[in-house]
């Protein structure tokens, strides 16, 4: 499983036009899930994104975290974060899991940070979905299990 972790001031998705999920402040996720990947893997992965230190105190740029400014979640499907690149141009989407063994895993993810007392809105699983986001710093983490 790998996760892009994006602080934002604020994030929505859209499908055909409607919103479907926006939030604050907080960090909008980005999820992609492989073949081995398990419930365990997402709520470890959820745990580690609610509990990371990247938010700003005053005095350190890098010291609260989600939970602890009471920050929003935004969790969004993406398979294309499987692809592999290291042949040809084009990506090749065989470590990607197939949707009835990926849907389960990001509910699961956005569950289990839910259970963390976090607000969590999320994207349409297998929708084109247009995401807006403001990058608060910016700062970007890459999570893998």
């Amino acid at each position: 499983m790998r996760v892009v972790i994006q602080r934002v001031q604020r994030a929505r998705v859209c499908v055909g036009g409607a919103i479907v999920g926006a939030i604050g402040a907080g960090l909008v996720a980005l999820v992609g899930v492989g073949h081995a990947d398990d419930e365990a893997a997402a709520a470890a992965l959820a745990e580690k994104a609610v509990a990371l230190r990247i938010f700003p105190d005053g005095e350190r740029p890098f010291h609260l975290s989600l939970a602890d400014v009471g920050g929003a979640l935004l969790v969004v499907s993406q398979f294309t974060l499987m692809g592999d690149t290291r042949r040809g141009r084009r990506p090749s989407w065989a470590d990607a899991a197939r949707p009835e063994h990926a849907r389960p895993l990001v509910d699961a993810f956005a569950d289990r940070a839910r259970a963390l007392g976090v607000a969590v809105a999320t994207g349409e699983f297998g929708a084109h979905m247009d995401v807006e986001l403001v990058n608060d710093g910016p700062v970007t983490l890459v999570l893998e299990a």
